[in-house]
């Protein structure tokens, strides 16, 4: 049995499944650069809105991750720019946004529903007004997936195998495979429930972590190349320049869990992956262990996310960002 869901967060939950009828057009989207917990939660709630005979599609502002396309089971997915996701913007019933309600984050998706009907499903701290007036934003859950998983709960129905297989990759991404500390006695009750609906967790290990390419192991060579651990601070930081990046050929895939490279040296209590983008700009990607708070630093660089996982965009090159990130850094701690 899986603990009752918080009453608020049913409520919401329950208005959000009122508005799902059979025979509307549906277009999820999440975040740019989707991680494994709203592309997983995308193909969950598309599957199941698709059984319970919705349209929907996936429209995201970056290209579906390559890593999680094995979810998609025959799921449209999109950019804006592309002529079919034009298409199922214009012909959409309504948009529901998943794994963020901050507009900025949206890309090129943002300017293409401003004056629309919009959901949002989302698990971080409220930073933002909602995006539409339906909006269940609830920080308590671990991940977006396990909003989904209750929205399922709440209709009285549970997931097909392969909707299962898109809320385990939604969960153990963004629970850092159940070692974060947003990982809950009900995270591995629910998890519990998607074993249950046939999710085999080796199948999922392989597809997560299993698959590492020549090039991005030789940018992970680079990247540890560049670990520096600071001589007073329980800080640890990791450089690439758009050099790194490009001459090993390596893809967005291949820097997913660098950070974490970092944050496992003994003694460091805050991480960084400072990375040099084509346009001259740095994303910073940042990790805590302990007590320490990194969307604290996030917002105080322009950006946000959880406690233990933000990150942000600083607006110059990697050299002149790793100052202003680290000063960020000590005036946090």
């Amino acid at each position: 049995m899986t603990a009752p869901m918080p009453e608020a967060r049913r409520a919401g939950l329950a208005r959000i499944l009122a508005r799902l009828t059979p025979g509307l057009r549906v277009v999820l989207t999440t975040h740019v650069n989707a991680d494994g917990d709203g592309a997983g939660s995308e193909c969950a709630l598309a599957g199941w809105l698709r059984r319970r005979g919705l349209a929907p599609a996936i429209v995201n502002p970056t290209p579906y991750p390559e890593a999680f396309r094995f979810l998609l089971d025959g799921i449209p997915a999109h950019v804006p720019a592309e002529e079919p996701g034009r298409r199922a913007l214009v012909e959409a019933d309504f948009v529901l946004v998943l794994d963020t309600a901050e507009p900025g984050r949206l890309g090129a998706v943002a300017e293409r529903i401003a004056g629309r009907e919009v959901l949002t499903i989302d698990h971080h701290p409220p930073v933002t007004p909602p995006l539409g007036e339906l909006s269940v934003r609830d920080p308590e859950a671990c991940a977006t997936g396990e909003l989904v998983y209750d929205l399922m709960g709440v209709a009285g129905e549970t997931p097909t195998r392969k909707e299962a297989e898109g809320l385990y990759v939604a969960i153990a991404t963004d629970t850092g495979s159940f070692r974060f500390a947003n990982t809950s006695p009900r995270t591995h009750e629910i998890v519990a429930a998607l074993l249950r609906a046939g999710v085999d967790p080796e199948e999922m290990y392989r597809h997560l972590y299993a698959t590492y390419t020549p090039e991005g192991l030789t940018l992970l060579r680079r990247a540890l190349a560049s670990l520096h651990v600071h001589p007073e601070l329980p800080v640890a930081w990791i450089r690439l320049t758009r050099a790194d990046v490009e001459e090993t050929g390596a893809s967005k895939e291949d820097l997913e869990g660098i950070v974490e490279y970092a944050r496992r040296i003994r003694g460091v209590e805050v991480a960084a992956l400072l990375r040099e983008l084509p346009d001259g700009r740095t994303k910073v990607s940042l990790r805590a262990s302990g007590e320490a708070d990194v969307a604290t630093v996030a917002r105080s660089l322009g950006g946000g996310g959880h406690t233990k996982a933000a990150g942000a965009l600083v607006g110059s090159g990697v050299d002149a960002a790793e100052g202003v990130v680290l000063e960020a850094i000590r005036s946090a701690l």
